[in-house]
């Protein structure tokens, strides 16, 4: 199931560089949010999160929070990071991917997708031929549909 399997895995987002980011041929960022880049449902990025982002964009990477939720939980939080956001973006069906490398200006071949979910943010990217980095979530979930596609996800890894 190629369509299921990132090319790069990562322990957490701050593992990966932004030398790891060129590398893969990518030039822009898509970063899911929630147990990528916060805990779930969380407004305050996980600790380190900031500066990595920092490191990121000085390194001359765009980068942008592609997130199924709405303006109103991803808003604020976009904000405190500094980045700009694509909200609703119905992952994995690729319109919202789409709609991110528009506002970036990148072919979604020169993106990187960024997220901790096989069935949303890995299959997301492949669909659009992004390089695809999968990270673990950085908590435990919350909300028992996402629980469940995580035990699904233990039969495709």
């Amino acid at each position: 199931m190629p369509l299921l399997k990132p090319q790069y895995r990562f322990h957490n987002v701050m593992e990966i560089t932004p030398e790891d980011i060129k590398n893969s041929g990518a030039t822009a960022v898509l970063i899911d949010a929630d147990n990528t880049l916060a805990l779930h449902n969380s407004q305050q990025p996980y600790p380190g999160v900031s500066s990595w982002i920092k490191t990121v964009i000085a390194s001359g990477i765009p980068m942008i929070i592609i997130s199924n939720n709405s303006a109103e939980r991803v808003r604020p939080f976009a904000e405190k990071l500094g980045l700009p956001f694509v909200e609703k973006s119905a992952k994995p069906l690729p319109k919202g991917f789409l709609r991110a490398c528009k506002r970036l200006g990148v072919k979604p071949a020169k993106a990187a997708v960024i997220g901790d979910q096989i069935f949303t943010d890995v299959l997301g990217g492949n669909l659009i031929g992004a390089k695809v980095f999968l990270t673990k979530p950085l908590g435990p979930e919350t909300d028992n549909f996402i629980k469940f596609k995580r035990h699904l996800e233990k039969w495709v890894e």
